[in-house]
């Protein structure tokens, strides 16, 4: 399967027509459908329904362009690494992040390497931990910062002593709004929203007890956003890191800390034994220093202290 093929596959389902792509990719258009016919052939299995106006992609199809718009990511990473190596320090470092208070030390690392290499750009992806180390593994992502409990095993990282703190985020008129802290037991029986991570809903197995198993959960997230409208609407109330709501509108959401307290950590990491590019490798070195700096001066720890493990 050649990788020309595959970008042409993507453009016709972005255009969801022949026609249209052919003209976007300035080939004929019979042209395009034997280049496609022959992947099916050459692959095995159907991947567009032709019956309709437009193009339609089958199962198969649809996990192909899954996995080519992942395969060609990582095809045009690798080829402006392999330019960038050659170069002056220029290029993008690939940072992925959760919804963390930590995420606040990366604005002071970033300009500070910026005043060094003015030519790096960054790229940010946000997501669960599992979902960017799992990046970090495809080679899509170089950084990741991660909340744990996550397994790093592979991975070399710097753990930030700063405490991503538990709580329920609610509408401020909801009655554990009048609440100073909130227990298990306040939330017995109660509509809640809770993390999709599993090994984050197993600490909070822990922290509820035996109740655990029968909580109302009507939903799970996987990032705040979403189920902060749900909790805004009144629908339920939501167990999040409060560094993920640090800028939404008091008058439409608030929070109260569990009781007892519940805290994460989180960690700088990125994958052992991998070759970066030249930008990705600076920045790495230049992470490792900045946050093992113990200074008061240092920008990087203006609002939180940090460690390397």
């Amino acid at each position: 399967m050649e990788l020309r093929v595959l970008r042409y596959f993507l453009t016709v389902v972005r255009e969801e027509s022949i026609t249209r792509a052919a003209d976007v990719l300035h080939i004929t258009q019979p042209t395009l459908s034997r280049q496609l016919a022959q992947m099916e052939e050459e692959i095995g299995v159907k991947l567009f329904d032709r019956g309709t106006r437009k193009i339609l992609l089958t199962n198969e199809g649809l996990l192909l362009r899954r996995r080519a718009e992942e395969i060609l990511e990582l095809v045009d990473k690798t080829e402006r690494e392999l330019i960038e190596q050659e170069e002056m320090v220029e290029g993008t470092v690939s940072i992925g992040c959760g919804d963390l208070a930590a995420v606040q030390m990366l604005p002071a690392l970033f300009r500070s390497f910026r005043e060094r290499y003015p030519a790096v750009s960054f790229d940010l992806y946000t997501a669960t931990a599992d979902h960017v180390k799992d990046r970090m593994d495809r080679g899509l992502t170089d950084v990741g910062l991660l909340l744990e409990p996550v397994n790093i095993d592979k991975y070399e990282y710097i753990r930030l002593n700063q405490r991503e703190q538990w709580v329920v985020a609610m509408h401020p008129a909801a009655p554990l709004a009048k609440l100073e802290s909130v227990t298990p037991k306040d939330l017995k029986g109660l509509p809640l929203i809770l993390p999709h991570r599993r090994n984050v809903r197993n600490e909070l197995a822990n922290w509820f007890g035996e109740g655990f198993d029968k909580l109302q959960v009507l939903f799970t997230s996987n990032l705040p956003s979403n189920s902060c409208i749900m909790v805004h609407n009144q629908l339920a109330y939501s167990i999040l890191i409060r560094g993920s709501i640090s800028f939404w509108d008091k008058e439409k959401l608030t929070y109260r800390p569990l009781s007892p307290e519940l805290t994460a950590t989180s960690v700088l990491a990125w994958k052992r034994q991998q070759p970066f590019s030249l930008a990705v490798s600076k920045f790495i070195d230049y992470a490792r220093d900045s946050l093992q700096t113990k200074s008061p001066e240092n920008p990087c720890l203006k609002n939180m202290k940090l460690y390397k493990e």
